[in-house]
């Protein structure tokens, strides 16, 4: 009976022996070999995780970039988006960082992100982001592409309880430094006199006050009998830095009974400015008949706004040339000069003395005027030939004077 048992004993050892063997082999170089030759020499592909989104007006996107190596080797990869659509900022990024390469190891993936923002003014549409990955040697590329679709963004209308607001220009443009009125109707729809609170939400370091049409007093409440209307004006002045854009402005008039509230948009162009002068503040130059005299002077945007266009007027003298280098500026940004050179040609007839050259520096919604003095002298050659003519009178006294003499 113990022989039978060591017999069986024996067999089962056997049996294990025999499958650990099996699983060692399975998991032997050659079995990883047989893996490694499944994959191609080399393979990548990039890819949004959502290829097509959509996004309402003004909303951001954040897509995940799946970035895959297929090949048998490491490989480093550039990442790029070769154009981002117009109205759009975009790049690609890991949690914390912009990026433009990433090392993948072989048969493994790595997640990136796309992250667009749109700028202030873009509208609905369907905007493509093109991405494109290549291999540091160049061999290698893989293309797609993310569609974001804008769809317009839902209002939320908030209905005006017992009171009616209307106003027929809720947006008005202009420069920084300019003042803004808007004219608003006030319906009061309750069966009672009510006075209404006014309110408004705006711009830090912007002033905005309620007043009468066309009267110069500020009022903070009003008082309109039941079912009858009354006309008020909302005047705005805004911060003199701000940057050209569109500023709205929320106007809240309520009382116990009746509550409701309009927006009222100011769209800024920037303040427009110009100035012109020489370094020295000298506004003067001397010339001769026939002669070309020059003078610099600069240009400079003092205004918030871009000023495009730059020309140069003058008046001067009848048969006088006044030339410009350069004859315009085509965009000057704001705070930035332009160096300009004029070039003065007096007549050949025009006699000494002091003449006025007026220039005009006109932009697009700015002028600078200057007037210059341009003293004109005689020309150094007609002094020589006087010289010459006095000192052969001289000489021709001189000589008849000696004959006179003799005789």
């Amino acid at each position: 009976m113990r022989g039978i048992q060591n017999i069986i004993s024996r067999h089962f050892m056997i049996m294990i022996m025999g499958a650990l063997l099996c699983g060692v082999a399975l998991f032997t170089p050659s079995a990883f070999a047989d893996t490694e030759k499944s994959l191609p020499p080399r393979h990548i592909l990039v890819a949004p995780e959502y290829p097509s989104v959509v996004v309402p007006e003004g909303e951001s996107v954040s897509v995940d970039l799946t970035v895959r190596n297929g090949g048998r080797q490491g490989e480093t990869i550039d990442i790029s988006m070769p154009t981002v659509p117009k109205g759009w900022k975009a790049w690609i990024k890991t949690y914390s960082f912009k990026v433009s390469g990433v090392f993948v190891e072989s048969d493994s993936s790595k997640s990136l992100t796309i992250k667009a923002e749109p700028e202030k003014g873009t509208g609905v549409g369907t905007y493509v982001f093109p991405i494109r990955a290549k291999t540091r040697d160049g061999r290698l590329t893989s293309a797609s592409e993310l569609i974001v679709t804008v769809e317009e963004k839902e209002k939320e209308e908030k209905k005006a309880e017992g009171i009616n607001i209307t106003t027929s220009y809720p947006v008005l443009k202009g420069p920084t430094d300019a003042k803004f009125e808007f004219s608003i109707e006030v319906q009061n729809k309750t069966d009672a006199e009510a006075v209404f609170n006014l309110a408004y939400e705006g711009p830090k370091n912007w002033d905005v006050n309620f007043k009468p049409s066309y009267e110069d007093k500020y009022f903070s409440s009003l008082r309109i009998k039941e079912n009858q209307s009354q006309s008020m004006a909302v005047e705005v002045k805004p911060y003199i830095l701000a940057e050209p854009g569109e500023y709205p402005i929320k106007v809240k008039i309520n009382s116990d009974k009746a509550k409701g509230e309009v927006i009222l948009t100011v769209v800024l162009t920037g303040t427009y400015k110009l100035d012109a002068g020489t370094a020295d503040g000298l506004l003067s130059l001397n010339a001769y008949q026939g002669k070309p005299a020059t003078i610099s002077f600069f240009v400079k945007n003092n205004g918030s706004a871009a000023q495009n266009g730059i020309k140069f007027l003058t008046f001067k003298p009848e048969s006088w040339k006044v030339e410009f280098t350069p004859e315009k500026i085509d965009s000057l940004p704001p705070g930035e000069l332009s160096q300009v050179e004029m070039k003065i040609t007096p007549a050949e007839q025009a006699l000494v003395g002091d003449y006025s050259v007026a220039v005009s520096v006109e932009g697009e919604k700015s002028a600078k005027n200057m007037e210059f003095r341009v003293t004109v002298r005689a020309s150094t050659a007609w002094g020589w030939v006087g010289i010459i003519i006095i000192v052969l009178v001289v000489i021709g006294l001189v000589f008849l004077f000696i004959r006179m003499g003799r005789r």
